[in-house]
């Protein structure tokens, strides 16, 4: 038995260490360093911006925190609470209905269980601007424009988060347990919200934050939908303000909304960051 420290490749362990620290230090930095650039400028007043970039924060985040958000022309805070509204109810949605149904795939044997399985995964190689023109057509006859309803309930059929809840799932809950559940007389709701999401927690964490900052960023759907400015999300606000004249852009306006709007997906991050760190768990049967 060799018990020399060094790989099959003649690299040293303490190498590979080195460089796969230096590999997550340089990582660290690229995802770090926008937040601080992006808090250096909202900082800065409009004059300070044009002369370029400073490492040095100025003394303008308040000023430009009243003026471009709370006090502005746009309701900023209304569509923090929209966008909020919107995302959430997305992510709890989402992740709810695709892990039933990929529970109801996984669990229950039927003869098109194959085929069920095959075409939600080729619904997602339909992209949303495809389907846009319908889509919108549809919600003007069914009267739903300025309605939040349009951008929650299209969220229940997502492709990608059903995949990854089935692939977790086999993983996870092995057919036994269901059985067993049933053998117990325990009924198929009871056993899916009892058993089964308590096991998929890291799953539904993970689509959770994902689902939630697609919803959140998504500017196309809720721009041709939302038209009142006490009904738009914050991407559209955020353009508006970007597209607003000469005389009245600030750039440190802009700087100051994007940073008051990633406020929130950090705070969903931190609060099921736990699940996916420390949460996993790939056996469900105890003995």
């Amino acid at each position: 038995m060799n018990t020399n420290s060094k790989t099959s490749k003649g690299l040293p362990v303490g190498a590979r260490r080195a460089i796969a620290y230096a590999v997550l230090i340089l990582m660290s930095f690229l995802c770090i360093v926008w937040f601080f650039i992006l808090f250096i400028n909202a900082t800065r007043s409009k004059g300070e911006l044009a002369r370029g970039f400073t490492f040095v924060p100025s003394t303008h985040l308040i000023e430009n925190m009243k003026d471009g958000v709370l006090y502005g022309t746009l309701p900023f805070v209304r569509g923090m609470l929209n966008s909020m509204f919107v995302s959430g109810c997305s992510a709890v949605l989402c992740t709810y209905f695709s892990t039933m149904t990929a529970y109801a795939i996984h669990v229950y044997d039927f003869k098109l269980k194959k085929f069920m399985s095959t075409f939600i995964l080729a619904v997602m190689m339909i992209p949303t601007q495809v389907t846009a023109l319908g889509f919108l057509q549809l919600v003007g006859k069914m009267k739903l424009e300025n309605n939040f309803i349009p951008l929650i309930v299209p969220a229940v059929a997502a492709p990608v988060t059903y995949f990854y809840m089935k692939q977790y799932m086999e993983s996870t809950l092995p057919l036994s347990l269901v059985e067993a559940a049933r053998i117990d007389g325990s009924g198929e709701f009871h056993t899916f919200n009892t058993i089964v999401l308590p096991l998929m927690k890291p799953a539904i964490a993970v689509q959770a934050i994902f689902t939630f900052v697609s919803s959140w960023n998504n500017y196309f759907t809720p721009a041709l939908i939302l038209h009142k400015d006490t009904m738009k999300t914050l991407p559209i606000l955020i353009a508006q303000l970007r597209s607003a004249d000469f005389l009245k852009f600030n750039m440190g306006h802009v700087y100051a909304a994007v940073g008051f709007s990633i406020f929130p997906v950090i705070i969903v991050y931190l609060l099921l960051s736990r699940y996916i760190v420390g949460g996993t768990t790939l056996g469900g049967v105890k003995g």
